[in-house]
């Protein structure tokens, strides 16, 4: 199965130079003025859709604003903690909003928004705890 998650965003240019910056890669098979393809890895997707784009796939609703709304919360695991840190200084250099760091022994996370303000949460969780499911309470 590949997955598309399509986000909305002002500047297809901008979002793709943000997006490569930070290690991922543009497929210009599916890339043009109003979308670009961002491939995270071979099956996984983000579709950067120009907003009045994007409008035109919604029917009767309106397209929120990442940079005020909450639209997702796009969370993805990377091998290690240090791996996290390292993928969070490249946003940081690439321009995005680093947010805060949470630390629960068993999953380390940490949050940015790109320019147009989509949340991302990558994390790292102990394969052990993953294995086991979240603590009791």
């Amino acid at each position: 199965m590949h997955i598309f998650i399509n986000l909305p965003v002002a500047d297809v240019e901008r979002a793709k130079a943000f997006f490569v910056a930070i290690g991922w890669s543009i497929n210009e098979n599916f890339t043009d003025e109003n979308a670009a393809c961002v491939v995270i890895e071979d099956d996984k997707y983000l579709m950067v859709l120009r907003r009045d784009f994007y409008q035109t796939f919604l029917d009767d609703k309106q397209v929120g604003d990442p940079a005020t709304t909450s639209l997702a919360l796009i969370s993805f695991d990377l091998p290690s903690k240090g791996d996290v840190d390292a993928f969070v200084d490249r946003v940081a250099a690439a321009g995005g909003v680093v947010g805060r760091t949470q630390d629960l022994g068993f999953m380390y996370q940490r949050q940015f928004d790109d320019p147009d303000g989509n949340h991302f949460e990558p994390f790292w969780m102990d394969p052990v705890a993953a294995q086991q499911g979240p603590p009791a309470e």
